[in-house]
């Protein structure tokens, strides 16, 4: 009996041992788990048939779930069906048509074009969509590449969906055993995302001048990873609609989501130029002891995370409650008033620390908030593509024109597999000038070393067994790589590439050297089409992207002081909705600045200006943000103080962006304003009332700024860079 015990102890103990192996190597990292099912996808396919001697059938197979797999996109699992259900009809057709039109050169080259145009304006329609279609367009280059070497015409409209379908229910055979897996992983990437934004702002704590510009840039370009974030998970969840009106095991994820967005306010917020506070001695060390939290609070942030991956129970930190505790005691000993910037920050951090730690309450609460949707119809939103303004169509014009004169180089100088123009074409052309420029690089480069390694890696693996090997490991590597570093998935699918062709033909090194140049070819194709069709250069989208982003700050501002007047009891829907376009505007504003510094120089015009309007707009939603994060706080509405903010939004509200001395209220109408506020924070008796004059200064100060840059944009002044 005891041995009986004994042996089911050790039983259980194993299988835990197992399971908690699996846990910290596959659940804890997506991307490994990604990666590993679709090589499992790959294996099953490949090695019986490659070991029956169909490497035609294995490799065609595999080519079809590895597009599966790149095509496959975040939803629930009942849309996953209707999404798989659609990869395959598309990918049968798209590979029926290759195949049907291949003896047509003209007829095949015109319907590639056109047919490119369709997918992407329909793949636009949706992130459904979206997948499904790159996939038919991705199979759709496959198959061309198969023609010459298939047996007959049937066989890859067979294979290909065939091979997509098998990877398409093993995925869906994982996401039934947890159907709720793409929330986590959504939910997971977000709050990693905004541990590293609180790293980066830990660095502030203390700062000097000359590195506040430097940490500011970092700030922004890392706010561009959380609001993408926050906008993955809201997609997801909104795909889980259906399950999430119900009082269920999905109902605390929408919880999870309302935390992400709380804790990403508060860690957006400024309240002062830190640089000014660093140099004051006696500020020192309740700098560094928020510093310290800040860095507590990050790994706080990425063990929530780690929590939502593997299903450990968060346990908060200990040590972040003691950083936090001593803080609020070494403001008591200093008496710092409780409307002071740094006191301020302190509540931040303190609130956010308590989120985090009555997190299980939270998951408790009665209202459930609704998440915004697109609610246009699949028509209105397929008609707004159908502009040559519109962003997609042209990208869909570049993207087919380089199909076409790709096809018209491989068919006129009858180019060994010339196909491999037109896949480079494919993942080297993208919508932008600089992403295009940054692709062409990678895809190079990684084509390079693929090649070089390739070669020499075959040389000791020259078995049928051994090319098996090296086809799966290089398949698992490029998952792994394919959402880190674009460059080395490259050298990973020229390696797969090769072994493909070895196991089919024998004629993977020979393939090589012409998958080199026409990986060049179509390389310097996209980047050609892009620099010469519609390069729209970031100097010329700037005023707008401006313009679009005080109007969205502006919109977030009136919802800010609408919540001070009216604190909502529920849901805070029309309030989140505006916080979130507001970033959304600065993360585009970021985004262009970061793309001018990629462009040829001589359009980098107004770079300095670009930058200067770009550190003001973020400036200005930080302080923004932190006059709504301290919204909960208030008891009544402070009559001064709206009526100040309602003064400062109506400068806003009435700046024409042209320049025109017209403007009812101009700057000096601000200073004034801004000089009644100091006045009204130096005489204010309660510390709240003081923090939000504090905070209305500041937002007047940064606005007089944005709005005098704003009206010297694109003129021949280059303005040195702005304090804030």
């Amino acid at each position: 009996m005891t041995k009986n015990k004994t042996q089911r102890l050790a039983e259980r103990l194993t299988s835990r041992a197992w399971y908690n192996a699996y846990r910290q190597a596959f659940l804890s990292r997506p991307d490994l788990l990604m990666a590993a099912k679709a090589t499992f996808a790959i294996a099953l396919l490949a090695v019986p048939l490659v070991v029956a001697g169909q490497s035609f059938m294995a490799i065609t197979l595999a080519l079809g779930a590895l597009a599966g797999a790149l095509s496959e996109t975040d939803d629930h699992p009942k849309g996953r069906i209707k999404s798989l259900a659609l990869k395959v009809v598309s990918f049968g057709i798209s590979s029926l048509a290759v195949e049907l039109l291949r003896p047509y050169p003209i007829v095949m080259g015109l319907g590639l074009a056109v047919s490119t145009i369709v997918f992407l304006l329909i793949g636009g329609l949706s992130e459904r969509y979206r997948g499904v279609t790159f996939g038919a367009i991705l199979v759709g280059i496959y198959a061309m590449l198969g023609t010459e070497i298939s047996p007959a015409w049937y066989w890859q409209p067979i294979l290909l969906p065939a091979g997509a379908l098998f990877y398409g229910l093993i995925s869906l055979a994982f996401l039934y055993l947890h159907p709720w897996r793409l929330l986590e992983e959504r939910l997971a990437r977000g709050f990693l995302a905004l541990s590293k934004y609180l790293v980066y702002k830990a660095s502030l704590f203390p700062s000097d001048e000359a590195l506040q510009g430097k940490l500011r840039n970092q700030l922004a370009l890392q706010n561009v990873q959380v609001v993408d974030a926050l906008e993955g998970c809201k997609e997801v969840l909104n795909s889980y609609s259906d399950a999430l009106q119900d009082d269920g095991p999905l109902k605390p994820y929408l919880r999870y989501f309302m935390l992400l967005q709380g804790l990403h306010e508060r860690a957006a917020s400024s309240h002062d130029r830190y640089d000014l506070l660093s140099s004051d001695p006696q500020n020192h060390e309740l700098l560094e002891g928020i510093g310290q939290t800040l860095v507590q609070l990050s790994q706080a942030t990425k063990q929530l995370a780690n929590s939502l991956l593997t299903g450990i129970p968060y346990r908060h930190p200990v040590s972040l409650g003691w950083v936090v505790n001593v803080l609020n005691d070494q403001l008591e000993k200093r008496g710092a008033s409780q409307a002071h910037p740094l006191a301020l920050l302190v509540r931040n951090l303190t609130r956010s620390h308590q989120s985090l730690v009555n997190l299980s309450e939270n998951q408790q609460r009665s209202i459930t908030p609704q998440l915004a949707k697109d609610k246009r119809t699949i028509g209105e939103r397929l008609r707004s593509q159908l502009n040559f303004n519109h962003p997609r169509l042209r990208h869909a014009i570049r993207l087919s024109l380089c199909f076409l004169i790709g096809f018209a180089i491989s068919e006129g100088f009858d180019l060994a597999k010339g196909e491999w123009i037109i896949l480079t074409s494919l993942f080297v052309c993208q919508p932008s000038y600089s992403e295009t420029r940054r692709r062409l690089f990678q895809r190079i480069l990684g084509t390079i070393s693929g090649v070089i390694g390739g070669v020499l890696i075959v040389q000791l693996l020259p078995t049928t067994a051994g090319q098996l090997i090296l086809l799966l490991s290089a398949a698992f590597a490029f998952f792994v790589w394919l959402r880190r570093r674009y460059a080395i998935s490259v050298i990973f699918i020229t390696i797969f590439v090769l072994s493909a062709f070895n196991l089919i033909a024998d004629k993977g090194v020979a393939l090589m050297w012409p998958r080199l140049l026409d990986t060049l070819i179509g390389a310097a194709l996209a980047f050609a089409t892009v620099r010469l069709l519609w390069p729209d250069w970031q100097h010329k989208r700037l005023p707008k992207l401006l313009e679009h982003a005080l109007i969205k700050n502006t919109a977030y501002f009136r919802a800010i002081i609408l919540e001070y007047e009216q604190p909502t009891t529920g849901d805070d829907l029309d309030y989140r909705i505006a916080r979130r376009e507001a970033h959304r505007a600065d993360n585009a504003l970021v985004l262009a600045w970061q793309d001018m510094q990629v462009e040829p120089q001589k359009r980098q015009q107004f770079q300095q200006q670009a930058f200067t309007l770009t550190y003001l707009n973020h400036a200005l939603l930080s302080y923004l943000s932190a006059f709504g994060a301290h919204r909960e706080q208030q008891q009544t509405p402070n009559a001064e103080s709206i009526h100040f903010a309602k003064q400062i939004l109506e400068a806003l509200q009435r700046d024409d962006h042209s320049g025109s001395s017209a403007n009812p209220m101009t700057n000096n109408d601000l200073k004034a304003i801004q000089n009644q506020i100091r006045q009204h924070m130096q005489s204010a008796e309660h510390s709240f009332s003081k923090m939000q004059f504090t905070l209305l200064y500041n937002i007047a100060d940064v606005s007089i700024q944005m709005l005098q840059q704003s009206k010297l944009f694109g003129k021949s002044e280059e303005p040195s860079i702005v304090k804030i």
